[in-house]
Parts: structure tokens; C-alpha cells; sequence
């Protein structure tokens, strides 16, 4: 596999690296024989790892029929007999999730189904400041108080072997439900399901935690079925879940494949109908009421809204914005959170302002590995999106601590090449706790440790990266010419959707292309036309105008993603620029 980057040549072009998937004609073909789709289409798909005909087939036209058996999960018959021997005896539930929207979501399903069949349930999310993540003693003491006999821990739980040990010695068990990585040693719980256990026979590995949850309740309605409990009860339509469900998967950055690709297609066209008065409002809020909600609205407009609540304020009012029937009490959560997410945009860009200044101050970006800073001016409830963002600017795993009294809670993001989690378990001497997966990890370290912290976290990195590493990628789906981009093709294209983690939106490539008419429109966007070989496309380069005087009078290779563009009530195609280099410095893969 050769790759050739673009270097800093008097072009000025950003410094990238293509990788452009090699046609792998006998499967394209047989695909297209098959299926009858379009030529491009079946390279798009191929490049994706999808090969035969029945993957195809059901990646193109996802059903619930597709869905895996959730008894093979390991412990599942467990959990889901101990939490019917709750039911059965009238002893109350406790609900204890995690305060991101992955966990608001998981909570907000269980407590629905529960409380629909007049369950004495309840809920309970620890403050991100004042408490952090999982379990605490505090809690569970006033759980027991209350006379909770059980805990279902929900995108937590599965690191909390202490905690846990502390709920049995007080009468109180526990079913974990958690996606996070399996630690050394598992709790004492009653059951504990997550796919990731090496022994689990389920499938799909994959899964959020709310996707999770969402087995659960397959299982456990089943177990109910089985044992006659809906003889005089409606039956629950679990379908009527699923824009719960793909809240929370694509807000966890799940890879939307398997499962999660169709608990996200059939919840995003939810979304759209509406249905839900909560997501009613939140849609109104933000401005989107009679829009289509695809992948990316849901990213940016309604996740975020959700997410503000645990990040500065309470998760509780996000899980009560998805309960309400209430139209009235929906929208003025929705207002509240509305606010919040705009003082939560507030303090993130203060304090990615000030990383980049330090960075700047210090200039050794080259010599950095990796980005780990501290301070004690920095709310803990926003530094996981600055270090997302570090990681998307820079290209190297980031981690952002908050510190207080001596105690450092920090977030961390990795880039596709390292395994956060992983790297953090080699610097465990250092740390009080940590927990995570690939792409994200949390950890607590004491403030004197965090230099020391800081220079391993980076050598291991410099040992298990290549500085190739550090080069934006960029994923070329095809090479293709101008005249195969037409309304016929974006049609087809739609299927490829709902885009995200593990499948983006399709990027293709045209070749010596001429650029005419560059303007900077908007917030420095740049806008041209792309011609070749008699066609020409309107094309916008978002954020990039900077780059307008480097097009003049030159060929270029353009990555872009095709599109709709709809203006005025014309709707024509436009080139959404993914990136531009000269002819020659981008090879095939």
C-alpha cells in the first residue's frame, strides 16, 4: 500500500494525506450484477468492507429482523430474571446512569418501560462536579435509605468492584449494563452484561450502552411474554423506543454498523415524525421543527442540548425532557438546556483559547507526541469536547484535566491509530482511577502526578506511533470523473445513510480538475466552480477562504463529498470539499 503526501510547496494547500482505496473490480461488479446499483455505488460499498451480496443487502435496506438474539449476551437470562423477581415482589429499582447522552438515553429507557407497567422505579445520575463518574458510597447509602433492593448500573458499572461489593454488604444487588471496557477483575454483581467480555457469544461488540439496554428490554419483554404477563396488559411496541436509542448511539459516537445502523436509521426517521413531545421541543428550540433529522442534525443540534444538561448543570433534566407528555414543562426544559449549551460553547472555547495560546507560547507542537494539559480555571463538565477538539485540530491524542484540592479529573480522545484506554493502563501506577474505551477515556490523578503523567503518556506514544500518524488522513471512497456525479447517482447515494462513526460520508475524487470563479462567501467559506472534461460543478470549502489566491491558474486534485444543495426552491448538485491538492502529490492506495 503506497501513500504520497502533500507537502508545504508555494501551493500553501493544508498538509494531508490521501489514501485512495484501489477498485476491487470482481466484487464491484458482482454487486452491481446482483443489485442493480449504481457502478460507484458498489465501490463506495466496497471500500467499506462490504463484499457479498447479503451484506449488501442488508447494509442498503436495514430491518429489526436483522437484530441479534440478545439471550447470547452473556449473563442476560440472569439479569433479566433477577430483575423480574423485583418486579414480581413489588421491590423498588434504582436506575443509575451516567450524565452524557449515551447514559441519559439508556436511563430514560429503562425508566419508561418500568414505569409503564407501574413499576416502583426511580433514577438517579451523580453530579459530574461534585460526585464524577459511577458509583459513589453517598449514594448507594441513600438507596438503601429509600429501600432500593436493587441497582441497574447503565453505561457504568462494570470498573465498580468496590462500589458494588459496598451495595451487597448493604442487601442491595446490582445488574450492570455497561459498554465500557472489561477491567482486570469484574464486580460481584448478579449479572453483568457487555459484549466486550471475551466469553460473551454475542456478535456485535459494538454496541452503546443504551443499545444495550435496549437488548435488555427485548429479553425482558420476552421473559414477560413467557411467563404470561401481558395476558391483561398492552403489549409494549419497542420500535416506539428507537429515537431514544439513536440519540444515545450516535451521541456515543458508536460505529453505525450493524446494530447501531438500525437502531440509528429507524430512530432518525422517528425523530422526523416527531412523535416524542420532549424531541418535539427540543427540535423547536433548535430551529430544525420541520426539518428532515438526519445523522448530522442530531450531532450538532439535538445531542448536544442534551448533553449540556450533565455537563454543567443536571442530567435529571434531560432524562425529564424525554419523559414528559407535557408539551408545556417539554419546552421550557428544552429552553433550559438551550441555555446551557450555549454557556457550555462559552466556556469551551475560553479554554481551548487558552491551550492553543500555551501551545503557541511554547512552540513544540513538532516534538509533542501527545496534549495533556491542567489547570484549575477549567469546568470539568466541558473538557472532553476541548480535547476532542485538540484531537481534531492537531491530530494527537489529547487529554484535558480539571483540577481541584490536589485532584485532577481529566478527558481524554485519541486519534484512530491509538488506543486510549490501553495507553492509560500502562500509566495505571500514576493514576487513582481510570476507565474508557478506544477513542475516549476519563481518568482521576492526583495534581503533583500529572507532569510525570504527561512524559510517559507521550513516550508511549512516540513508541507505538509512526510521525506519519500525526498527518490528517484523508479516506478516498473512489476516483471517479465529474460526469458520474449527477442526480441519478445521489439518488442511490441516499441509501448509504445515516452516515457516522465507521461509515462517513462518502468522499470520491476528481483529477486534474481546473478551478474558476474562487469567491469567499459567508464565514470564510470558499466557493468555485469545478470543471473537467466539458462538466462543471458548483463546489463550497467550508472555513477555508484563506486558501482562495493558492487556486489561481493551476490544475487540481479535489476530495469531496457530493450533495443536494438546496437554495431558493432549486435544488442543484454541489461539491462539499473535503480537501484540494495538487496534481501528482496524492497517490493510490
Amino acid at each position: 500500500m503506497e501513500t504520497k503526501k502533500q507537502t508545504t510547496t508555494p501551493s500553501k494547500l493544508p498538509l494531508t494525506q490521501w489514501r485512495i482505496v484501489q477498485n476491487q473490480r470482481e466484487e464491484q461488479h458482482l454487486l452491481v450484477r446482483e443489485l442493480g446499483i449504481h457502478p460507484l455505488l458498489s465501490q463506495i460499498l466496497v471500500s467499506r468492507e462490504i463484499t457479498t451480496t447479503e451484506e449488501a443487502r442488508k447494509f442498503l435496506h436495514p430491518s429489526l429482523k436483522d437484530l441479534h438474539n440478545p439471550f447470547l449476551m452473556k449473563d442476560m437470562k440472569e439479569g433479566v430474571h433477577r430483575l423480574i423477581k423485583a418486579i414480581s415482589q413489588g421491590r423498588k429499582i434504582m436506575v443509575y446512569g451516567d450524565y452524557d447522552a449515551d447514559g441519559v438515553t439508556s436511563v430514560v429507557l429503562l425508566i419508561k418501560f418500568l414505569r409503564d407497567i407501574r413499576q416502583n422505579v426511580d433514577f438517579y445520575i451523580p453530579g459530574r462536579v461534585d460526585e464524577g463518574y459511577g458509583l459513589n458510597k453517598h449514594a448507594i447509602d441513600q438507596m438503601q435509605e429509600s429501600g432500593v433492593s436493587l441497582i441497574v448500573t447503565v453505561d457504568c458499572g462494570v470498573s465498580e468492584n468496590d462500589h458494588i461489593a459496598y451495595a451487597k454488604s448493604k442487601g442491595i444487588d446490582t445488574i450492570i449494563l455497561d459498554h465500557h471496557e472489561i477491567p482486570d477483575s469484574l464486580p460481584a454483581a448478579v449479572a453483568t452484561i457487555n459484549p466486550k467480555q471475551s466469553d460473551c457469544p454475542f456478535p456485535f461488540k459494538h454496541l452503546s450502552a443504551v443499545g444495550i439496554v435496549f437488548n435488555f428490554l427485548i429479553a425482558l419483554r420476552g421473559q414477560l411474554r413467557n411467563e404470561g404477563f401481558w395476558q391483561n396488559r398492552p403489549y409494549p411496541n419497542l420500535k416506539e423506543y428507537l429515537d431514544i436509542v439513536a440519540l444515545g448511539t450516535i451521541g456515543d459516537i458508536s460505529p453505525l454498523i450493524d446494530e447501531n445502523r438500525i437502531f440509528a436509521k429507524f430512530g432518525l426517521d422517528l425523530m422526523t415524525e416527531s412523535p416524542r413531545i420532549g424531541i418535539q421541543a427540543l427540535k423547536e428550540v433548535c430551529g430544525i421543527e420541520n426539518q428532515v433529522i438526519d445523522s448530522e442534525k442530531a450531532s450538532f443540534s439535538l445531542i448536544p442540548r442534551i448533553n449540556a444538561a450533565g455537563r454543567i448543570a443536571s442530567a435529571g433534566d434531560a432524562v425529564n425532557l424525554l419523559l414528559t407528555e407535557d408539551i408545556n414543562e417539554a419546552r421550557e426544559i428544552a429552553r433550559k438546556l438551550d441555555s446551557f449549551n450555549q454557556r457550555r460553547r462559552t466556556m469551551e472555547k475560553d479554554i481551548l483559547d487558552e491551550i492553543i495560546a500555551l501551545m503557541n507560547k511554547e512552540n513544540r507542537l513538532e516534538q509533542l507526541n501527545s496534549i495533556v494539559f491542567a489547570s484549575d480555571r477549567w469546568h470539568p463538565g466541558v473538557i472532553g469536547v476541548v480535547a476532542s477538539k485538540l484531537v481534531d485540530r492537531f491530530c494527537r491524542p489529547a487529554i484535558v484535566i480539571s483540577l481541584k484540592d490536589g485532584i485532577g479529573k481529566g478527558s481524554g480522545r485519541s486519534v484512530s491509530h491509538f488506543n486510549i484506554y490501553r495507553g492509560l493502563k500502562k500509566c495505571e501506577s500514576l493514576l487513582l482511577s481510570y476507565g474508557g474505551h478506544r477513542f475516549a477515556a476519563g481518568i482521576s490523578i492526583r495534581e503533583d502526578d500529572v507532569d510525570e503523567f504527561g512524559r510517559i503518556f507521550d513516550e508511549i506514544i512516540r513508541k507505538e506511533m509512526d510521525s506519519a500518524d500525526f498527518v490528517t488522513e484523508t479516506l478516498i471512497d473512489s476516483q471517479c470523473s465529474l460526469a458520474d456525479v449527477n442526480h441519478d447517482f445521489l439518488a442511490e447515494m441516499d441509501k448509504l445513510a445515516p452516515y457516522g462513526s465507521r461509515n462517513p460520508e462518502p468522499v470520491l475524487c476528481v483529477r486534474n480538475a481546473f478551478i474558476s470563479t474562487p469567491t469567499v462567501v459567508g464565514n470564510n467559506h470558499l466557493w468555485m466552480r469545478v470543471n473537467k472534461d466539458g462538466t462543471s460543478r458548483n463546489s463550497i470549502w467550508f472555513s477555508k477562504g484563506h486558501f482562495m489566491h493558492a487556486l489561481t491558474d493551476q490544475l487540481i486534485d479535489v476530495a469531496f463529498t457530493p450533495q443536494i444543495n438546496h437554495w431558493h426552491g432549486t435544488s442543484t448538485i454541489q461539491l462539499k470539499l473535503v480537501d484540494i491538492a495538487l496534481p501528482g502529490l496524492q497517490g493510490v492506495c
